[in-house]
């Protein structure tokens, strides 16, 4: 069995490691160790182009350009930076700063209208229609 090394780590992978791991059913340390192995492969790779990666993520080359295995590293580094920029998202703040007001589903299903100047209220879920015979 191979030897550990202590090392320090951005608290954001550690997070994201452990939130993985537990769908995975690993440690943080086992899912960051796993996430290593998976970058030094790709990075060692002749058939991914670090560079062509890159360009695409910057906005400066076509997505379908790249082979399956770098849309597939681009395709990621998507998804990390969309779920970074959704966790810093405050619609309510923003909504209730603007006077305006929304709708949005609670835990239950139910649909809650937050108006403008209402009080939160509670309506019924919708049920489907049914289907034309």
């Amino acid at each position: 069995m191979a030897g550990t090394a202590p090392t320090r780590i951005d608290e954001d992978v550690a997070t994201a490691a452990k939130a993985a791991g537990q769908l995975l059913s690993r440690s943080a340390a086992q899912q960051i160790n796993h996430w290593a192995r998976i970058g030094r492969e790709l990075e060692a790779s002749k058939n991914v182009s670090q560079r062509d990666i890159g360009q695409v993520l910057a906005g400066r080359a076509s997505y379908d350009a790249l082979n399956v295995r770098e849309q597939a590293i681009v395709r990621a580094e998507w998804n990390e930076r969309m779920t970074a920029l959704r966790e810093t998202l405050d619609l309510a703040a923003e909504f209730s700063a603007a006077g305006q007001g929304w709708v949005e589903g609670d835990g239950e299903g139910n649909v809650v209208d937050r108006g403008r100047d209402a009080a939160p209220r509670k309506r019924s879920p919708r049920r489907p229609r049914a289907k034309a015979s």
